[in-house]
């Protein structure tokens, strides 16, 4: 019998997005960014990885780059927070891989204060990031799929707190809860320029960077009530990611899918 405490292996490619040019927002690093760049490159798309800190960037890059050497990668820096910076991340992809067609939107910041004590900066700052951040990259990328004139899909990281309530995360859930209700928008208006818009809602995906700014307390005790008991993989997120951005859901849009085991 399979022990479903033990994380899985990844799955070997298929082929689910051979000849595509996908673009990843916060992709440096060890977490779902990076991990769905992988995925990407392992189902046969050339991508641009994109991040903040310009030395994580590089790293990643070069890393994946090595790892594929029959793949095409590019980084480009980007602070989701600046309309010019996204809307450059977008056009400088285009220029550097000749096209785009799929745009995973990533990037987002967490953070554990109780609302008595959380200050408008620290709100702001989450919901600039994780909520507005999807949006401006969800605007450049509509803009550009409208002009290309030939489609494309968006993927969206939402979470599974855009539904449930967890003590110290307001300002996160809220973000979570407005990427989804942005995915669903955007997705009623964009089905006329032919692009697809999805969102994945995970749980937990645990990597190094969320053990550096979250208790591990807290993780154990999250990746304790799954029903598997544990975390997701990152790659097991990125897995679900990339069939969205693939033609098995060619008739999917809108919807938010829950990327968790936690128990009913």
């Amino acid at each position: 019998m399979t022990d479903l405490s033990v994380p899985p292996q990844p799955i070997s490619g298929h082929g689910l997005l051979t000849g595509r040019v996908a673009v990843i927002t916060a992709a440096a690093g060890t977490g779902i960014g990076s991990a769905t760049a992988r995925r990407m490159l392992d189902e046969g798309a050339d991508v641009v990885v994109s991040d903040w800190h310009e030395r994580r960037l590089k790293q990643t890059e070069e890393e994946l780059a090595a790892a594929h050497p029959q793949r095409r990668v590019a980084a480009v820096v980007c602070d989701v927070t600046s309309t010019e910076q996204v809307d450059d991340l977008v056009r400088a992809a285009a220029e550097r891989m000749g096209r785009i067609d799929i745009m995973v939107n990533n990037a987002g910041l967490g953070g554990e204060t109780p609302v008595v004590d959380m200050t408008d900066e620290q709100w702001d700052r989450v919901l600039d990031i994780t909520l507005t951040g999807t949006f401006r990259c969800t605007r450049a990328a509509l803009n550009y799929f409208r002009d290309a004139g030939h489609g494309g899909v968006i993927v969206n990281n939402a979470s599974v707190l855009g539904w449930r309530a967890q003590h110290g995360q307001a300002h996160y859930a809220a973000a979570k809860a407005g990427v989804m209700a942005l995915t669903r928008c955007s997705a009623v208006e964009a089905a006329a320029l032919g692009v697809r818009i999805n969102a994945v809602a995970p749980s937990i995906a645990r990597h190094p960077f969320l053990d550096k700014v979250t208790s591990a307390e807290l993780l154990d005790r999250l990746a304790a009530g799954e029903a598997f008991g544990r975390a997701a993989e990152p790659w097991e997120v990125a897995a679900t990611i990339a069939v969205l951005a693939s033609d098995y859901t060619s008739y999917m849009t809108g919807e938010v899918v829950s990327v968790s085991s936690q128990r009913a």
